[in-house]
């Protein structure tokens, strides 16, 4: 009986081990891992491509069309003023296929760019994939030298960007240079 245990035991051990989703979880501090994703316009982005220029929000969401999804994206078309006001590049971010993404980015006529992780790389890298392959609603700040300095897990989906804005202030966040007219 006790060797049918241990068997049991070293199993469950083995399979927890090697489980995507108990990837290393970031912590406020860390290098925010490299990510390469196409957007809801067509473009491609790189973390590295906004390194010692701008700060980059990525706020994670689990399935397009879905309802608390569309309150937090229409939230950032609505209030984008108040984000655009910082020196941030920012994106809302899932593992939906990039057509599902451009199709839900145009339903609702966002002005920024739905992100996607069709392969779930950047997902499983940021330890934000849950069981059922979606990624987990979270929100990453991650400063101009590639480090993060915030990560929200209690996302307001109603006022999200207010939330993210509140949190770039706290940051001390630059502002974003003023246009010339």
């Amino acid at each position: 009986m006790s060797l049918v245990r241990s068997l049991l035991l070293g199993i469950g051990v083995a399979l927890m081990l090697s489980s995507p989703a108990d990837a290393a979880e970031l912590k406020v501090g860390d290098k925010a891992p490299e990510f390469e994703m196409k957007g809801s316009d067509g473009k491609t982005y790189k973390l590295s491509q906004f390194k010692d220029k701008q700060a980059v929000v990525v706020a994670w969401f689990p399935k397009a069309f879905t309802g608390g999804c569309t309150k937090e994206c229409k939230s950032l078309r609505a209030n984008g003023k108040v984000l655009r006001e910082f020196n941030v590049a920012y994106f809302t971010a899932s593992c939906d296929p990039v057509e599902k993404n451009t199709d839900f980015a145009k339903s609702l006529e966002l002005d920024y760019p739905i992100l996607s992780d069709p392969d779930t790389k950047v997902a499983k890298a940021y330890g934000i994939l849950n069981d059922r392959g979606f990624s987990s609603r979270v929100t990453f700040i991650v400063g101009k030298d590639g480090k993060i300095l915030h990560i929200e897990t209690k996302v307001k989906t109603d006022d999200h960007a207010k939330q993210i804005s509140d949190e770039l202030a706290k940051l001390k966040i630059e502002k974003a240079p003023k246009k010339k007219d």
